[in-house]
């Protein structure tokens, strides 16, 4: 059965995160009663700015992961303008794409790589999802400057949700490397994010700086030799970028 993670899974995900929020909107909201004015004002304010965001982040994370379109895949058709007969799926702890994008082209043939690496991917949100949904069992174990295709092997790539677990430019420069020299001329690389931008920072707040800036992405395809070739919003939150690779 297709794990699907909504907001349920967000949470436990990130548990700590939310225990600490709402210690921290407690605590400022007990001490306010005992602070002189100025103090009080400042502290009932974080309390509420604090229950706020937690609020706005877990609203927003319903309306991407369990009300929208997200998960049908059907925005891939202005992504892709052809079924590729052979695609790559890239996941770096957590995969919830490889399983949809098979049923809904069973006659091509899917590669998955996994990159996971708990030396380096040391956040405590990665190590549960990857226990809650474990990689597919034919998923090929790889590394951001190692992906265990053949040369032009693949029509398309897919980074979804993946790419920005991998903290330093040096590891991302490397997979944007592989992706360009794996897909075939034409091919297309297929990757879906949230954006640290405006709308993402207004409802994560500063849990929006563990994304990545559109920039930096676009910066990637070039440094890989992949041209953008189409985007489509997907609930207002996240972005789905396509870049495909020149003539040979």
């Amino acid at each position: 059965m297709t794990h699907r993670s909504g907001v349920r899974d967000v949470v436990v995900y990130n548990w700590p995160q939310y225990a600490a929020g709402l210690c921290a909107a407690a605590v400022l909201a007990a001490l306010s009663g005992r602070l002189p004015y100025p103090l009080r004002t400042l502290a009932r304010a974080g309390s509420a700015a604090a229950v706020g965001l937690l609020t706005s982040a877990t609203v927003a994370s319903w309306h991407v992961y369990d009300r929208s379109g997200l998960y049908d895949y059907d925005w891939l058709d202005t992504l892709l303008p052809q079924t590729p007969s052979e695609y790559l799926v890239v996941g770096t702890g957590l995969d919830e794409a490889s399983d949809p994008l098979a049923a809904r082209w069973p006659a091509s043939r899917q590669l998955t790589v996994d990159l996971y690496d708990p030396a380096v991917m040391t956040e405590g949100s990665v190590r549960r999802a990857r226990r809650r949904v474990p990689p597919p069992p034919h998923a090929l174990p790889g590394r951001p400057d190692t992906l265990p295709v053949p040369r032009a092997g693949v029509d398309a790539v897919f980074l979804i949700f993946a790419a920005h677990e991998l903290r330093q430019a040096e590891d991302r420069e490397r997979l944007f490397d592989e992706c360009a020299r794996v897909l075939r001329p034409g091919g297309r690389l297929i990757l879906v994010e949230h954006l640290r931008d405006s709308r993402n920072t207004a409802v994560f707040g500063p849990g929006a700086w563990h994304f990545l800036p559109r920039a930096e992405w676009f910066r990637l395809a070039a440094h890989a030799g992949l041209r953008p070739a189409a985007e489509h919003r997907i609930a207002g939150l996240v972005t789905a970028l396509a870049f495909t690779r020149g003539p040979a």
